[in-house]
């Protein structure tokens, strides 16, 4: 019998499952211990997180932890497989989007204000040593791990409970899923552009399955509504073709790669996805759907 606890951080919701009841509550305080250490390391609305400290002395490299090292050297893997299109590099643009706050605040500010986009400086100045646990980048740039972070502390999470407690394990942290172990049958999945939205079924036994979109995290600004999800070839929040992209993958943050890819940079994405023969669904501006790789035609709206 699987059980399930949910609970809100970083701004989203964040639901544990397992098929065996009497670990839930050990599992519960790993997942948020997890959380808690990816944030203190990773946050860039933490001013006294490892990632602010690397923002604030861009141009020279600086001491970080293990920890740090990895979901670095993860979004930089991240960056590779898209060719460019989850860039890590991308924090200028996104504060000047506007969303240099938590969401809630931005959301609440009398005054929003987007400046001019700003490229992003590239993935590939970003300087990591891996043996001696440094990141340094270049003058200007802010480092943004939003895109991968959150992903990897899905999988790692489900990955590390599910050894530890010999049971099946799945682990959701906003739009990003983590299956684990061997399930006496499938998790049953609800894939939605927003929470509270019409969904539709799918199966999960394993892997990963994330969900980006554009119109969830939105807010106003001087110049109209503005996102979180960056173009960054061009710095402005992402206008391609498919407002949401849904893929499934060995791990979330391959998934996670490709769907934050697709709504990034729009069809030049597609190629890589076509390579790399992951499923996939997709949501035009429009609202028409396009289901490719094996994306599970059984999948039904409810």
């Amino acid at each position: 019998m699987s059980v399930s606890r949910t609970w809100s951080a970083w701004s989203c919701t964040v639901r544990l499952t397992v098929d065996d009841p009497a670990v839930l509550g050990a599992a519960c305080g790993a997942l948020k211990a997890l959380m808690d250490r990816v944030d203190k390391a990773a946050s860039r609305f933490r001013l006294d997180s490892e990632l602010a400290a690397v923002n604030r002395r861009a141009g020279s490299m600086v001491p970080v932890s293990r920890l740090l090292v990895d979901l670095v050297d993860v979004s930089l893997v991240a960056a590779s497989i898209s060719g460019g299109a989850v860039d890590p590099t991308v924090g200028a643009a996104v504060v000047a989007a506007g969303y240099d706050q938590d969401i809630v605040a931005v959301r609440n500010r009398l005054s929003k204000t987007a400046a001019s986009p700003v490229p992003a400086s590239g993935w590939q100045n970003v300087q990591l040593n891996r043996k001696l646990a440094m990141v340094g980048v270049p003058k200007g740039t802010l480092l943004d791990l939003g895109a991968t972070a959150k992903a990897w502390t899905a999988d790692r999470a489900a990955l590390v409970l599910s050894r530890r407690h010999g049971c099946a394990v799945l682990v959701e942290i906003g739009g990003d899923l983590r299956a684990a172990g061997t399930p006496a049958e499938p998790w049953v999945i609800g894939v939605a552009e927003r929470e509270g939205d019409p969904v539709a079924k799918v199966t999960l036994s394993h892997g990963g399955l994330t969900t980006s979109t554009r119109t969830a995290r939105r807010w106003a600004t001087h110049k109209g509504e503005a996102h979180h999800v960056i173009d960054p070839r061009t710095g402005a929040p992402a206008d391609g073709p498919w407002r949401t992209a849904s893929v499934w993958a060995p791990t979330a943050v391959r998934a996670n790669t490709f769907s934050t890819a697709l709504v990034a940079t729009g069809e030049a994405a597609l190629g890589r996805l076509t390579l790399a023969g992951h499923p996939a669904r997709l949501v035009a501006d429009d609202g028409e759907i396009t289901e490719l790789a094996g994306w599970p035609s059984a999948s039904r709206a409810a």
